[in-house]
């Protein structure tokens, strides 16, 4: 808020947690824009500018998606920084390879800063402590660029 600048959301993996944990503080709407939460490759394409070929591609999880995630969702709502993620939680038929993992990306003035694979370790169960884990994660990784800059 010093520094005037905002930041927006777009997620699925996370379902919105990361959304809430931002609206909590006082002030939300000085720094919090909003967000979007978008599950399938047809609600990434439509609000996120997705390519359908490449989501299909990778079932809407690769660092690749999560970039154009974070840049789209910066600009639809004017943002300074777009924060996205994108992953597993469960050991859904379509994640082969039995690992609990996300891609996180953050953008910074239209360009993407930061983007990292990140995995749930063996300790975190699945489905929403998993949600909770990726969630803590990204708000930590963005706290890290916030005091750098």
């Amino acid at each position: 808020m010093e520094r005037n600048e905002t930041v927006a959301v777009a997620e699925s993996v996370t379902s919105g947690l990361i959304q809430f944990a931002l609206s909590q503080p006082r002030n939300v709407s000085d720094f919090f824009e909003g967000g979007v939460t978008a599950y399938n490759v047809g609600q990434k394409a439509k609000h996120l500018n997705v390519s359908p070929i490449l989501a299909l591609s990778c079932d809407s999880i690769s660092v690749e998606v999560s970039e154009k995630m974070a840049l789209q969702v910066s600009q639809h709502f004017m943002s300074t920084y777009g924060l996205a993620i994108t992953g597993y939680a469960t050991l859904a038929h379509e994640n082969k390879s039995n690992t609990l993992y996300a891609f996180v990306s953050i953008a910074y003035e239209n360009k993407v800063v930061f983007s990292e694979r990140i995995e749930a370790g063996k300790n975190i169960e699945e489905g929403f402590n998993c949600q909770l884990y990726f969630t803590q994660k990204l708000l930590d990784l963005f706290l890290d660029i916030l005091q750098k800059q």
